[in-house]
């Protein structure tokens, strides 16, 4: 498969997978670039062990976690920054939850589901995604996360233990 096929055959899916993670627009653009310039580069290194598009939710699950850590690390660093100095007019916004597809009068419940997702440990957030909003089978997850299929099964159950309990605290219940 050429790195052309690649890309016309999984664009979508790496971008969509990507802005479950980031929930914005243009960065989940910036995640598919760099996905894709990772596949070009090591696309002849692929020893085919798992499937194309098994490596590609990998990538695509990778390079989104590490996006949002450093970006987590910079907000450390811009709120250390803004403490540190004197400039306390200075505040630092949240990215905006910008999804498309998403009726504005839903936007805002939305935006609430997946900040109380983004809550939730790595694994648990991708055992989710992985299961529920990109509908993948247990053992297609458990290739992409490199664990078993009842450690799936195991990951998405906290997870759904936790979401609900962070969501009981965020109605106040």
């Amino acid at each position: 498969m050429t790195f052309e096929d690649i890309y016309k055959t999984y664009k979508d899916l790496v971008y969509n997978l990507s802005l479950q993670y980031i929930q914005n627009i243009e960065e989940a653009e910036e995640i598919t670039q760099d996905v894709f310039l990772t596949v070009y580069k090591s696309l002849y290194s692929f020893k085919k062990k798992s499937s194309v598009k098994t490596w590609l939710y990998r990538i695509t699950v990778n390079k989104s976690l590490d996006y949002i850590k450093a970006k987590q690390r910079d907000k450390r660093r811009a709120i250390t920054n803004t403490l540190s100095s004197e400039a306390y007019g200075n505040h630092i916004e949240i990215a905006n939850f910008n999804h498309p597809g998403v009726a504005l009068e839903q936007k805002e419940a939305i935006a609430a589901i997946f900040a109380t997702l983004n809550k939730l440990p790595d694994q648990q957030k991708t055992a989710i995604i992985l299961l529920k909003i990109e509908g993948l089978s247990q053992v297609e997850a458990s290739e992409v996360m490199k664990i078993s299929p009842k450690a799936i099964e195991s990951l998405f159950q906290r997870a759904k233990k936790n979401l609900k309990n962070l969501l009981h605290k965020s109605e106040g219940k």
